[in-house]
């Protein structure tokens, strides 16, 4: 569940938007600024609107085939966006993610976008939003195995920095049945 912010903690925001602005020698008081230090302090409810919050919205079936537990589903190219949590910039990609059901219990298709949504709107490393994606499946459903791959970009190394434009950065992690199984891994990255 997200959480929306309090108008004190919105008047905080504001407040450090204009002093960062006039520090970088705007003019807060001209035509184009006026409303920014509301339009951000918004902005940033949405975008980090996971922090201190679990998510809760999750749907488990049983599923009804006798080989489910044998089948390995995969969801491929979900979109995010997330904010490095060094720069407070944005990073964005696809996540690919994969699972070998336990006890026939698997996930509505809707719920992987929506856990890799959760993750995403707060401060992040790609690293460990890869890794948190795949702990809280397995929390959430006790599959036998899970792979995941995040393919992302990272405007703190296009906009500042190094300044190269177009790389991806790519991370993956490996649960269950799937880690230390090279065949397996390599079968979900050609897939993914």
């Amino acid at each position: 569940m997200e959480k929306t912010m309090d108008s004190k903690n919105q008047k905080i925001i504001e407040d450090a938007v204009r002093t960062i602005l006039t520090a970088v020698g705007e003019d807060v008081n001209r035509e184009g600024l006026l409303e920014t230090p509301e339009r951000v302090a918004k902005m940033y409810a949405e975008v980090f609107g996971a922090v201190n919050t679990d998510f809760t919205n999750f749907t488990v079936f049983d599923s009804t085939e006798d080989d489910v537990d044998q089948e390995v589903i995969t969801v491929k190219k979900i979109p995010f966006y997330s904010m490095c949590e060094h720069h407070l910039l944005p990073f964005f990609g696809e996540v690919s993610l994969a699972y070998i059901p336990n006890d026939g219990k698997i996930v509505g298709l809707s719920k992987v976008p929506r856990l890799i949504g959760h993750v995403a709107k707060k401060p992040n490393v790609q690293e460990r939003l890869t890794s948190e994606v795949a702990q809280k499946l397995d929390e959430l459903i006790h599959p036998k195995g899970i792979a995941i791959v995040v393919r992302a970009r990272h405007m703190c190394m296009e906009m500042r920095g190094v300044r190269s434009v177009g790389n991806i950065t790519e991370t993956t992690y490996y649960m269950g049945e799937f880690k230390g199984d090279l065949a397996k891994q390599s079968l979900f990255l050609q897939q993914a």
